[in-house]
């Protein structure tokens, strides 16, 4: 369970709801969790229905709160980060999920050294499924970056990288899950062409999905080695492995991933 005090949120949204549900569930008591949202039935819809306290500023948050998880959207940093700043003190950690934002950026916001934590989550965090990696600003101590695992711990797994990579998480599991659904959506849509119905095509492209991950999970077997084992000579699954190659599916996914990445270090610049 996460060894800290008290947790506020800076925004509460969907991410920031998925992360305070981890925690939560993860044992953590309600009462030491807060939120500050300024629309007025987000703030009651998780006020009902996870018992926290709904702080009536961003200030107010950050001088109650051991950790600030920051979770607004990249364009609003400029305006929450100076109320922020004023309720700062000695002793915290602010963990941002912002993207590409640099935690140079946050900290030049400050007079003084704050402990920063720059984390990309993705949305299968709302389901305990996430894929997390974090990494240190400047002026971090190992054990706040501990204190940044423990947290997204609850919500998935989590990786630790370099700031630089930070970019490239995005572009990966920051934004693939949209790809995933994009496969589903495709595969569904062959299944249907090819005369099943949308419910069983549907079930049956997800569980495939499913299995297919938990295969690579769990065997800890190279993607590669597993495709070859199903894709016997002269065999239904080797045609079509040849037509997507032809095709090119790996350079579009590829792709894919570069343009998302290109996109982060943009809003890094913007």
């Amino acid at each position: 369970m996460l060894k800290i005090d008290s947790v506020g949120f800076v925004g509460g949204g969907n991410m920031a709801e998925a992360i305070l549900k981890g925690v939560l569930q993860s044992g953590y008591p309600s009462g030491q969790v807060a939120v500050f949202e300024p629309d007025s039935e987000r703030a009651a819809y998780l006020a009902e229905t996870y018992r926290i306290r709904i702080a009536r500023s961003n200030r107010e948050l950050v001088e109650q709160s051991a950790l600030v998880v920051l979770a607004v959207k990249p364009q609003l940093l400029q305006t929450v980060l100076p109320e922020v700043v004023q309720g700062w003190g000695a002793g915290k950690l602010l963990v941002s999920i912002l993207a590409g934002v640099t935690t140079a950026q946050l900290e030049n916001g400050f007079s003084s050294q704050p402990a920063v934590v720059r984390a990309m989550p993705n949305t299968p965090a709302m389901i305990g499924a996430g894929a997390t990696a974090i990494c240190s600003g400047k002026f971090l101590t190992g054990v706040e970056l501990d204190h940044a695992w423990q947290l997204f711990a609850t919500i998935g797994d989590v990786v630790i990288v370099d700031e630089a990579q930070m970019d490239a998480v995005t572009g990966l599991s920051g934004s693939g899950p949209a790809y995933i659904y994009a496969v589903i959506e495709a595969l569904t849509a062959g299944g249907v062409a090819n005369g099943l119905s949308q419910e069983i095509a549907l079930k049956l492209a997800t569980q495939t999905v499913i299995g297919a991950a938990s295969m690579v999970q769990q065997t800890a077997e190279e993607p590669a080695v597993l495709r070859q084992r199903v894709c016997s000579p002269g065999g239904t699954t080797l045609a079509a492995i040849e037509l997507l190659e032809q095709r090119g599916l790996s350079a579009i996914l590829i792709d894919a991933v570069g343009a998302a990445t290109e996109r982060s270090r943009e809003l890094g610049r913007e």
